[in-house]
């Protein structure tokens, strides 16, 4: 008899600042998605960015979800490195061989001022579509412009293909992947591999078969099982969940410390802060104060729906 694979979760955040309430409310329900099916939670540190992501947050973060009441069984300890996506270079570089190898991957020498030029806005959301423009770069060409210093980004080819997935939440999704997104970059011009390379490598070999993260990643996710599939994985399920914003529609943020950590832990308890996250997430009919296991069986995606969240004020 084949063995069933232990449902895994996964809550990946990026330690460049304190986390906000917007982390919180995505952590929260990722938490609870995976604890109501019975499964486990992997905590990961997406701290690809070494301009922006520091140790001090690493630490901060795991202390404020333990203060939160959401833990992992599996990840991220102190001490460690191993689930630390900027001590996984060899990985990702692995996987980038890989594909190369498959004649997927070339150097894009374009500027900032050239992608703009050479894209098409992306009808829905504004992000603009590469147009591929250095992938017929002839070898004398690419030798031209190694020779004038230009550092290359690495691209990959995508087909003319439509991936189609059924989102947990958002319901039924597809994206044509020339069209939608183009060839999208696996490795910076700097050297750092690129999100898109780096979480689809690190899901695969870390076992998560469940993704709930904020719809803003919707998009990211065709090219992602995509890429998957390239790599020799199965596609986890996708859940997307609604943004927290501000009254002037504005998305919270780290960089503006919207409500965060260190202003929320000096005002409330953790029992009343999962309170109101729960009930702005609909899974309480008023903010009461509760504790994250007294949710779990509660749990369903029908009472999260769609619709972004717009936050006045905590408690």
């Amino acid at each position: 008899m084949a063995q069933t694979k232990p449902i895994r979760g996964r809550f990946a955040p990026s330690p460049s600042g304190r986390m906000h309430l917007g982390n919180l409310f995505a952590a929260l329900l990722a938490w609870l998605d995976v604890r109501s099916l019975g499964g486990e939670m992997l905590l990961r540190m997406e701290d690809l960015d070494p301009d922006r992501c520091k140790p001090e947050y690493t630490l901060q973060l795991a202390d404020d979800l333990r203060w939160l009441g959401l833990d992992w069984d599996l990840g991220w300890q102190e001490g460690t490195d191993e689930y630390c996506q900027s001590r996984r270079t060899d990985f990702y570089a692995e996987a980038f061989r890989k594909l190369e190898a498959e004649g997927l991957v070339y150097p894009c020498y374009c500027s900032r001022k050239e992608l703009l030029a050479a894209s098409a806005p992306h009808a829905s959301d504004g992000a603009r579509v590469y147009s591929g423009r250095c992938r017929h770069l002839s070898a004398q060409e690419k030798a031209a412009l190694e020779q004038s210093g230009r550092k290359p980004a690495w691209r990959i080819t995508v087909p003319e293909e439509e991936i189609a997935f059924v989102d947990g939440n958002f319901g039924p999704q597809s994206e044509v992947l020339r069209r939608d997104c183009g060839d999208f970059i696996l490795r910076r011009s700097d050297g750092v591999y690129a999100y898109q390379l780096a979480v689809t490598a690190d899901d695969g070999a870390m076992g998560v078969n469940r993704v709930v993260r904020g719809w803003d990643l919707l998009s990211s996710t065709p090219r992602q099982i995509w890429l998957m599939e390239k790599l020799g994985y199965e596609p986890p399920a996708y859940c997307h969940v609604p943004l927290l914003c501000s009254p002037d529609g504005r998305r919270l943020s780290k960089r503006d410390r919207d409500l965060d950590m260190g202003v929320l832990r000096r005002q409330t308890t953790p029992e009343k802060l999962t309170g109101f996250l729960a009930y702005t997430a609909g899974l309480m009919d008023r903010p009461e104060a509760v504790k994250p296991w007294e949710l779990v069986k509660g749990f369903s995606w029908d009472k999260v729906g769609r619709a972004d969240r717009v936050v006045e004020e905590v408690l």
